[in-house]
């Protein structure tokens, strides 16, 4: 199935009161696993790469681009491509040519006005060029080259007023907010400021983005969803059911050579993970 707008699947989510869930993609690996968990679910959902995941594969988006759209459009399923966490203007604007319908500009570690002022011309730029963006306000802590961030620290979490401020002066078309969840996270521990999201959900016109979903249990998403949030991003719980299935066939079988052999049950254990968050969102 061609690829479909990331727009489109947020739109219909939150008329729907549902959640679309965002899945990182780093490898090859990743992008089938989240192709065959939203055919088994029969839920769309979001492949995203971020400005790291290029860095690891060397800075060139393309390939990895162009290999997610690949296993997109080989599949049944609703899937749109979104690109993640771009800090750099030359990315951004390679979104365009390599098919993503939407990216994430994220000016967050910049003062509050820089930030502003850097959106905005991220969201100009994007709104030209037909891209829907996503814009961050807030620090949701535990992103990579950070040091850790206590998610319940005072001055951390979006204020109502400013979000309100913020999507006007800059017009994003959704806003990513710190509400007691933090990125990298492998313990499913984080609990979530309902009251803040219902607060952020009537005082912004733009859907609300979850980062760091991977640390918040299942009745947390629900609550959050039924509280306002749309976009729910999950990337760390993919790496660690990989990570798990990898150690776990090397150590009952330490003479393996063949990256196939482990590969397969790390894509098997990730597509499982997929659709545990596909049932919770839905």
């Amino acid at each position: 199935m061609p690829l479909v707008s990331t727009a489109e699947l947020i739109t219909a989510a939150r008329e729907a009161g549902l959640g679309i869930a965002a899945f990182n993609v780093i490898t090859l690996e990743h992008a089938e696993a989240i192709a065959a968990a939203a055919e088994l679910t029969g839920r769309p959902a979001i492949l995203q790469i971020s400005e790291n995941a290029v860095k690891f594969h060397g800075g060139r988006l393309a390939p990895i681009a162009a290999a997610a759209a690949a296993v997109a459009g080989s599949s049944d399923a609703r899937l749109a491509l979104h690109l993640d966490h771009v800090e750099s203007f030359d990315l951004l604007r390679a979104a365009h040519p390599a098919g993503f319908s939407s990216a994430m500009f994220d000016a967050s570690k910049l003062s509050y006005g820089e930030n502003v002022k850097a959106t905005a011309e991220a969201a100009r730029w994007a709104h030209e060029h037909g891209i829907w963006l996503e814009a961050e306000l807030g620090k949701v802590g535990g992103k990579e080259g950070e040091a850790p961030l206590d998610a319940h620290t005072p001055g951390v979490r979006t204020d109502p007023a400013e979000a309100a401020a913020y999507v006007a002066d800059t017009g994003v078309d959704a806003l990513a907010v710190a509400v007691g969840s933090s990125h990298a996270m492998t313990e499913r521990t984080a609990a979530l400021d309902h009251a803040l999201i219902s607060e952020l959900r009537a005082a912004v016109p733009v859907p609300l983005v979850l980062h760091g979903s991977s640390g918040v249990p299942d009745e947390e998403i629900r609550r959050a969803i039924a509280a306002g949030m749309v976009k729910i991003n999950v990337g760390t719980a993919l790496n660690t059911a990989f990570t798990g299935a990898v150690r776990a066939f090397l150590d009952a079988e330490p003479s393996a050579v063949d990256p196939r052999k482990y590969l397969a049950p790390a894509r098997e254990a990730m597509a499982e993970t997929v659709a545990r968050f596909q049932r919770v969102v839905g």
